[in-house]
């Protein structure tokens, strides 16, 4: 399956419209981007063509990223989790297994703690969430031009300089969407507030995970340090750590590599719950 088999489609819900991209067959996988205004579901299509040659993938966008409405809302972790939900809730999806970068990895983790039902497994890629700092593009953010964005993507990623510029033109061509802008404040408005960090820290709730996880770190993540990913760890029962060479854009810098262990980790939780069916019916 190549990537033109990757279709993207728009959604109506409380939330707003938004979009998304879908492709594949079989158990449901939905991807969740990180926090950039650059980027949305189409941050995963270097991951997408192979993923869906096993599973049913989706990406969507946050409400408030993409081409999706942008409401005069508090993009807050909640409401971020709740339209997760909801959009599982749209498409028919009671549970699926569910991957989240950055951002989305801290949504992901939200998800999997207080609605368990809905998440089969979970994958987190240098995760949010755990930290009671602030990065100081959050603090002192200001909308950027092109050599900014190019120059962030050099400092935090790994990959070829030829995907380094390709990703900045990408991410460039995403700030000039009509509200892009003063939608990723708001939400820098919300993560930036010491109580709401306090309040959706995950540090307390990590241990309640029911789900089998994934924690994947770039061994030379400069925005969430890999210390991070290790203390996830320690905290999630039944977690596995796989360390890539690679920055903070794993998805993006090494999608093979990321691409196998979504899917070896997926397939092994698969095949054990198969067995475990088959000795109950025996």
């Amino acid at each position: 399956m190549d990537i033109d088999s990757v279709k993207e489609r728009q959604l109506a819900l409380s939330h707003g419209t938004t979009y998304y991209l879908e492709a594949g067959q079989g158990e449901p996988l939905i991807l969740l981007h990180g926090v950039g205004f650059w980027t949305g579901g189409d941050y995963w299509l270097p991951n997408m063509a192979e993923l869906s040659q096993y599973f049913h993938v989706y990406a969507p966008d946050f409400v408030g990223w993409g081409k999706g409405d942008r409401l005069q809302v508090e993009y807050s972790f909640s409401y971020l989790a709740d339209f997760v939900r909801e959009f599982q809730d749209a498409l028919g999806i009671s549970s699926a297994h569910v991957v989240g970068h950055s951002m989305g990895g801290w949504v992901a983790s939200l998800l999997g703690y207080e609605s368990p039902d809905r998440v089969r497994t979970l994958t987190l890629i240098s995760a949010g969430g755990i930290s009671k700092r602030t990065l100081s593009s959050m603090t002192s953010f200001k909308p950027p031009v092109y050599d900014d964005i190019l120059k962030h993507v050099s400092e935090t990623s790994c990959g070829e300089t030829t995907k380094i510029a390709e990703t900045a033109k990408r991410w460039y061509e995403r700030t000039l969407l009509p509200g892009a802008l003063e939608a990723y404040q708001k939400i820098l408005n919300h993560m930036n507030e010491p109580t709401h960090r306090a309040r959706y820290n995950l540090q307390r709730r990590l241990p309640y995970i029911k789900s089998p996880a994934l924690i994947i770190w770039g061994s030379e993540d400069k925005i969430n340090d890999i210390s991070m990913g290790e203390l996830m760890h320690s905290l999630i029962p039944h977690s596995e750590l796989a360390v890539v060479s690679c920055g903070h854009y794993g998805p993006s810098e090494k999608p093979r590599e990321i691409n196998a262990l979504i899917i070896q980790f997926i397939q092994k939780h698969l095949e054990s719950q198969s067995n475990q069916n088959s000795m109950k019916i025996i």
